[in-house]
């Protein structure tokens, strides 16, 4: 779930600059050699398996009977589904959700052939490098451009929807069942987002299609996150801290734990505890606008530890390039958040850039913070 993941579809990948290394070495000297130690504002606060039950597990479980009677309950069980979820999304913006319907022997190959993948030689793995601006393969961090700090991860990513829009060439051939299992994995997922839109549509008191059209012809983006074992994870992070971009995000995770969110601007975090076989439900920022600031986009992270290694798969749901970004209904006395319609591109440059420049000035700081500490030790010998 970080920035570059979810670059819209048409533009370059002029952010993804980082160059794979020759040897992936996950040790103490590669640590502080390649720039992945963080400033102490930004090291993890909360331990990786210090579990907090505040993110609520949502049964889907007759979400599809909009019929029914008193008698047999069906009817109120759509209902009270829904004002779970968008309770979630007023809270946090983030929430699990088990019984969807999406069969756990997919998500057990998923998951196999993912760590399968991971597990392979170094120049395997590299044969799907996705420096130099290619649309999908593999990438260690995936840090943006100008961030001096990378991410303790390495992530395998392809694009799945549209499907007029998916290379072959960049889908990893190894594992052997790798395209059929994730071509069948991505169909479900786009099903269940669906689903979840429809939702969170009809809280908004319009048609149950709205939030889906509103993406025009929705992308599809995987993005498979392998985080090492890390000698010293008090210093460093698997994913920095951020918001997804897009509409509404899936996330498969092991039973590691990792995933952190905050809702109080990243004073205080709480470690996301995993559920077998559900999937975490991440509002993005573009759901966050048409929503017109209702529904929260989720802030999270992900940290690593020394133990073991951690996977997650994340699916995101992103608009068209070219769908508008603005809130589907604004309510008698409230006022837009948003000055004007822009584009979801629009939108994701923006962001980019901002993110960017808060970067720099931070780096900035640091070094004049820095060279403020030597100026005494100078003036001895002036």
């Amino acid at each position: 779930m970080n920035k570059t993941q979810t670059q819209p579809q048409n533009t370059k990948h002029k952010t993804q600059t980082l160059m794979a290394p020759v040897s992936l070495k996950w040790d103490e000297t590669s640590l502080h050699e390649n720039r992945f130690v963080r400033d102490e504002d930004e090291r993890p606060k909360v331990p990786y398996n210090k579990f907090s039950s505040e993110i609520p597990v949502i049964s889907l479980r007759g979400i599809d009977d909009v019929g029914g009677s008193s008698v047999d309950g069906f009817g109120s069980r759509r209902a009270e589904i829904c004002d779970k979820i968008v309770k979630a999304c007023e809270d946090w913006g983030i929430f699990q959700v088990v019984d969807h319907g999406v069969d756990t022997k997919l998500l057990s190959e998923m998951t196999r052939l993912a760590r399968e993948f991971f597990e392979l030689p170094t120049e395997e793995k590299l044969r799907f490098d996705m420096t130099g601006g290619k649309k999908g393969g593999f990438i260690v961090s995936s840090h943006l451009q100008g961030e001096a700090v990378q991410d303790w991860r390495e992530i395998v990513t392809y694009f799945s929807y549209p499907i007029k829009a998916r290379d072959y060439s960049r889908w990893p051939d190894t594992p052997k069942e790798w395209r059929a299992v994730t071509e069948k994995y991505s169909e479900e997922l786009m099903g269940l987002a669906c689903k979840l839109l429809e939702v969170l549509s009809e809280a908004m008191g319009l048609e149950k299609e709205a939030l889906t059209k509103a993406c025009v012809d929705m992308d599809q983006k995987v993005v498979v996150n392998y985080y090492p074992k890390c000698p010293q994870p008090d210093l460093t992070l698997g994913l920095k801290r951020h918001t997804d971009p897009g509409t509404i995000t899936l996330l498969l995770q092991d039973q590691v734990g990792g995933l952190q969110a905050t809702r109080d601007g990243g004073n205080t975090w709480i470690t996301v505890e995993p559920v077998e076989s559900a999937f975490v439900v991440n509002l993005g920022d573009h759901g966050h606008y048409l929503s017109n600031g209702r529904f929260k986009n989720a802030d999270h992270q992900a940290v690593v530890n020394s133990n073991t290694s951690r996977l997650s798969i994340a699916t995101f749901q992103n608009p068209a390039p070219e769908a508008i970004v603005y809130p589907l209904k604004v309510n008698e006395g409230e006022k837009s958040i948003m000055e004007k319609p822009i584009t979801f591109m629009e939108m994701y440059k923006k962001k980019m850039s901002t993110d960017l420049e808060l970067a720099r000035l931070k780096k900035l700081a640091k070094e004049k913070q820095d060279l403020e500490k030597v100026k005494p030790i100078e003036n001895i010998f002036a």
